[in-house]
């Protein structure tokens, strides 16, 4: 795992001493070693830092070149099947110098050009410059688990693994963009291409970009898209059966490396199912479950304990310290772009536990998007059933109505919204964090002539007639990429750690969206059907198939009193500028009454911390920075 940054221009670089500080803003990600390289006219530039995983030597290093065919590449994450693709490339005459992944990549371009993405098996994120072309190809895997940021200034492109590199560079603009801040309000994350930052995107998964350096002209592609459900009937059992080889050889793959790995254990369906599938692959596997003294339900290592004890894993348990105001400033800085997901804290503190044991992790990320297993699929079966006996028009009265006068934090709120919208073709933001109303009266009306965030949700709507199958694509896409996996990403790279997730595997995603009905992965009352189906055959007796758990914090609780209600409404009463005062005042006093405002008012928080550690134009919030700077200090 590394980090990478770099530049691409039609015209030579003259100042070039930002790359380096830039590359060690990513020092995290890469602690092992750092290389940076220049074309020779000095238009390209590319820089690296290393955590080394796959062929440990000097000849791993990055920048990587293959000079015989004028390449050369910065690559952060994993290619699976690099032994498989070695094979097939020196069949093909090519020779071989490393023991590296990033070797076989630069050769398979050398060989396919950029149809070599389709080839891949990995989480990767890339930027390979072609000399003899004189083209630099960007790219990104196809579920995003690696993050790639760029700007286009001018004539010239500028690519990062994560935001703060860009940001590095002092020439650079740092404005708000108002449409990302609406999508970010509505959905708690920012989609697609958008970026917080107006003028820099982000690079979709299964996606690349070449950028042309005698033109100046970049063009962005998709080279991979999920598979239509095949109309094929297939008997359960043999759905059993291949999606059980699949992830079978997803978690073999998974398993190589140079450096020690082991499994993230929570108990719950998806990392038993790795643990399972693992065992078969080495006698001995390290697994890591996770407690958190004093908040009950939320210590899950009994639970572990159970699995670790029927495979015979190498188990470690370990505790984690109480989450800390303070981590929230910190990790506000650390992950770019605000995040509402306060789930960022535990993660943080077990990739910091795990980082102590190995190198690498798997875990069980994409479960839930792949095989139906969050509520709102259910709540949403449920709520399509129930409206088949209701006239639109009055679901759409009742819907307006309870957008306009029932206050945000009410529970069951969003459900009831969602009456306005049709289900047979749509699909409610059951999730809204703050819905249109709400939104103008946060912001004042300040974002004008710009699409809101509602227009750019139905937009990226996919087509299928299947609620669950619009859902489910829906949360791959958007969801997934934009908040689990950028949450997994920055937390663990934070402690220089590898988290694999073996679900993720293409073949694994194209299996679970291709083959796996509907029926086969939520209803009204059930949801994981098929994956539960699986833990009948991989898992003891006693397992328990129906808890759902996963990371949380009772957030809620913490804001009663204490150290996260002082940083809160410290830093929300002394905003100024972005957000109504008195918009801001009201969730403040309604959650002082005991509505469940905590993640709304987490997103503000973190978009205000956010704004005071980069700079952002966002208003001036003197409380947000002053905690950054403190924050800034304390961790150099």
């Amino acid at each position: 795992m590394c980090g990478l940054v770099g530049v691409a221009s039609t015209d030579p670089q003259t100042e070039r001493s930002w790359l380096l500080s830039a590359r060690d803003t990513l020092e995290h990600r890469g602690p092992d070693d750092a290389g940076e390289w220049w074309s020779d006219d000095g238009k390209v530039g590319l820089a690296h830092r290393r955590l080394s995983i796959l062929d440990l030597s000097p000849l791993g290093r990055q920048p990587m070149h293959l000079f015989a065919h004028g390449l050369s590449v910065v690559f952060n994450g994993e290619i699976y099947n690099f032994a498989e693709l070695q094979l097939e490339l020196e069949s093909l005459g090519h020779l071989f110098q490393t023991k590296s992944d990033t070797e076989v990549l630069l050769t398979a371009y050398a060989e396919w050009g950029a149809g070599c993405l389709e080839r891949f098996n990995g989480m990767f994120a890339l930027a390979l410059f072609d000399t003899k072309q004189q083209r630099l190809l960007l790219a990104r895997d196809r579920a995003g688990e690696k993050p790639l940021f760029y700007r286009l200034e001018g004539n010239t492109l500028y690519f990062a693994s994560e935001l703060k590199a860009l940001l590095a560079n002092p020439k650079l603009p740092r404005r708000i963009e108002p449409l990302a801040l609406d999508c970010y309000l509505a959905m708690g994350y920012v989609p697609g291409e958008l970026c917080m930052l107006k003028g820099y995107s982000k690079l979709p998964p299964a996606h690349a970009l070449s950028f042309d350096l005698r033109q100046g002209r970049k063009e962005i592609w998709r080279y991979w898209s999920l598979p239509e459900l095949s109309s094929e009937k297939i008997d359960e059992e043999v759905l059993c059966d291949d999606l059980e080889h699949l992830l079978e050889d997803a978690v073999g793959k998974q398993l190589v490396a140079d450096v020690p790995v082991g499994v993230l254990l929570s108990g719950g369906v998806d990392s038993s199912i790795i643990t399972a599938l693992a065992v078969r692959h080495s006698a001995k596997v390290r697994t890591f479950s996770v407690g958190f003294p004093g908040h009950g339900k939320l210590d899950e290592t009994p639970h572990a304990r159970l699995i670790a004890n029927h495979f015979g894993t190498d188990h470690i348990e370990l505790m984690a310290e109480p989450a800390t105001a303070d981590l929230i400033p910190l990790l506000a800085r650390q992950f770019d772009e605000p995040m509402v997901d306060s789930s960022m804290l535990p993660t943080y503190l077990v990739s910091q536990l795990v980082r102590q044991h190995c190198t690498v992790a798997l875990g069980g990320d994409g479960g839930d998007e792949l095989f139906g297993g969050y509520a709102h699929y259910s709540h949403l079966l449920w709520l399509q059933e129930k409206l088949k006996s209701m006239p639109r028009l009055l679901g759409q009265m009742v819907g307006c109505v309870v957008e306009h006068t029932v206050p945000t934090g009410i529970r069951g709120r969003n459900y009831v919204q969602a009456l306005a919208v049709d289900l047979e073709h749509g699909l409610p933001l059951i999730n809204y964090l703050f819905n249109k109303t709400a939104r103008q009266k946060l912001l004042r009306s300040r974002i004008v002539n710009f699409p809101d965030a509602e227009s750019i949700f139905q937009k990226s709507l996919p087509p299928q007639a299947s609620i669950l199958q619009r859902s489910t694509r829906m949360d791959f896409q958007n969801y997934l990429p934009e908040d689990i996996l950028v949450k997994v990403d920055r937390a663990s790279m934070f402690h220089s750690l590898e988290v694999r997730a073996p679900l993720l595997d293409h073949r694994v995603i194209e299996f679970a969206f291709g083959r796996i009905p509907a029926q086969l992965k939520a209803t009204a009352s059930q949801k994981k059907i098929l994956l539960k189906r699986l833990t009948e055959r991989l898992l003891p007796d006693g397992f328990d198939r129906q808890r759902k758990q996963g990371f949380s914090i009772p957030l809620n609780t913490w804001l009663k009193q204490g150290p996260f209600r002082d940083l809160f409404w410290d830093v929300l009463t002394q905003q100024n500028g972005t957000f109504d005062r008195k918009a801001v005042n009201r969730l403040l006093r309604l959650q002082d009454l005991g509505l469940n405002n905590g993640e709304r008012l987490f997103a503000l928080v973190t978009m205000a911390l956010g704004g005071g550690c980069y700079g952002f134009v966002i208003g001036k919030n003197p409380a947000a920075q002053a905690i950054c700077t403190l924050m800034h200090a304390r961790k150099e």
